[in-house]
């Protein structure tokens, strides 16, 4: 334990990152760190800090309290209340008994929020998925120690995201934080070691970042499966961490830094737009409504009507441009991606149609996305491009590397800046063909240009039923 703690001194305040190497190194568990850097940071003892971390949620099971029973909320109404009478009546949300009462607690935590507040961390909305483990746990009966063992977990994560949340955004609050946080919390709860804590949590932050809730918790309801989603999105998490091998290799400190920084540009960016669709639905009250110019209400109103005329239109093309239930689905697409791989493998494929002659070489150029993700790309748009092999054929994607290696053909893969292209050159004896594409999801495309023809270039699209876009 001396060379934890002195690893600990040397390396405070930890990251999360160097909080599970810490563990890892010294075979302990991560709430041992956890608690080891707390009693240098505070000169408390364990037991101390223990009660004080538990403490931390005094005022928030409160709230718990009230949503479960007298609270009303504004956007969640008695939904607390309404679940215990459901789950009286057989109903629940699910059948584990411990996750539902976590679910309905952390929904319950949300309508006390409203009604009397809730002490935040990240913000409130992270608090409420917390609050919720801890009283699900308190009330299953699990020792008060291992309680408050993992309130210390979840006090831990919630900090980081405390001060990675510097604007709007459910990112780093209620969804990301509280996915993390959970995911963590479940990890310790099921015994996990260091690294299935860290997997947990980069599993359970990555589909939370960007998310721009905070808007959103101005319309009914939508929060709701934010704060829950948290929960499940955690515990999936550390299931998939305790019990499979699923390869996971982004350090915790990676994905929680890039969050952080998305965080920002999605503030920026994406909430003028989430703010644009759902002003329509925001809730007040009347005493407020009251003390605004009947000019602005106007204003608001009008824009409104014309957001609703947008948004009809918006739906609408969507319509036109889906296809009858019986032809939904696409050519199967290998790689794992119709975006990333499908998309620039039928450029491919149309280019090899356009040529005469034998191959030589072939020059790809990739946006930048596409460019990174080139280990699952270039083997599709090789095959596409040398064998006019189809999105499906798993085969020839499997040993098509081997295959061009043995027959010589010169290949190079370049970066190009511009944004979605994917733009594929090949050289025979007899000339050479080029294809530039714009690239889309479903194995789509934008065909811009062709030589020796773009109408060829179309008709050959046509022919092996490749969506072309505008």
């Amino acid at each position: 334990m001396s060379n934890l703690v002195d690893q600990v001194k040397s390396q405070m305040p930890l990251t999360l990152g160097e909080l599970i190497n810490i563990a890892r190194e010294n075979n302990s568990r991560v709430v041992d760190v956890v608690l080891a850097e707390a009693e240098l940071q505070t000169n408390k003892s364990q037991a101390e800090i223990l009660e004080d971390a538990l403490g931390e949620f005094e005022h928030n099971l409160k709230a718990v309290e009230i949503g479960l029973t007298s609270g009303e909320s504004l956007l969640f109404g008695t939904v607390g209340d309404q679940l215990l009478e459901a789950e009286k009546q057989g109903a629940k949300l699910f059948e584990d008994d411990f996750i539902n009462d976590i679910l309905t607690n952390t929904l319950a935590a949300q309508v006390g929020n409203h009604t009397i507040g809730v002490e935040p961390c990240a913000g409130t909305g992270d608090s409420c998925p917390y609050t919720g483990i801890i009283k699900a746990m308190k009330d299953h009966g699990y020792d008060i120690k291992r309680v408050q063992e993992v309130a210390c977990v979840l006090l831990k994560v919630g900090s980081m995201f405390r001060v990675g949340k510097t604007t709007t955004g459910c990112n780093m609050e209620g969804f990301g934080a509280g996915a993390a946080a959970s995911a963590a919390a479940f990890v310790e709860i099921k015994g996990g070691n260091p690294d299935e804590m860290e997997k947990a949590m980069v599993l359970a932050l990555s589909p939370t970042i960007a998310n721009p809730c905070t808007p959103r918790v101005m319309v009914p309801g939508l929060c709701a499966t934010h704060i829950g989603g948290a929960v499940l999105l955690g515990n999936m998490s550390a299931g998939l961490a305790i019990n499979t091998s699923l390869e996971v290799n982004v350090p915790v400190d990676v994905m929680i830094a890039m969050a952080s920084e998305v965080h920002k540009i999605s503030a920026k960016h994406v909430v003028p737009s989430v703010i644009k669709f759902m002003e329509p639905f925001f809730k007040t009250k009347a005493p407020v409504e009251q003390l605004i110019d009947q000019s602005i209400k106007d204003e608001e109103e009008t824009r409104i009507e014309e957001t609703g005329k947008e948004a009809k239109e918006i739906a609408k093309g969507l319509a036109k441009g889906a296809k009858p239930i019986t032809e939904t689905l696409g050519e199967a697409v290998v790689g794992g991606s119709s975006q990333a791989v499908g998309s620039p493998t039928n450029a491919g494929r149309i280019a090899h149609y356009l040529t005469n002659g034998n191959i030589k070489g072939v020059t790809i150029e990739l946006y930048p996305e596409l460019f990174a993700r080139r280990g699952i790309n270039v083997p599709g748009i090789l095959m596409g491009a040398v064998f006019g092999a189809s999105t499906s054929d798993y085969e020839m994607y499997q040993n098509v590397m081997k295959k061009i290696e043995s027959m010589g053909i010169e290949v190079e893969v370049k970066q190009n800046e511009e944004s979605q292209i994917q733009r594929v050159t090949i050289e025979t004896d007899e000339g050479s063909a080029m294809v530039d594409t714009l690239n889309r999801g479903g194995g789509r495309l934008v065909l811009r240009d062709a030589t020796p023809s773009l109408d060829k270039a179309k008709q050959i699209a046509e022919d092996l039923g490749i969506v072309l876009v505008d």
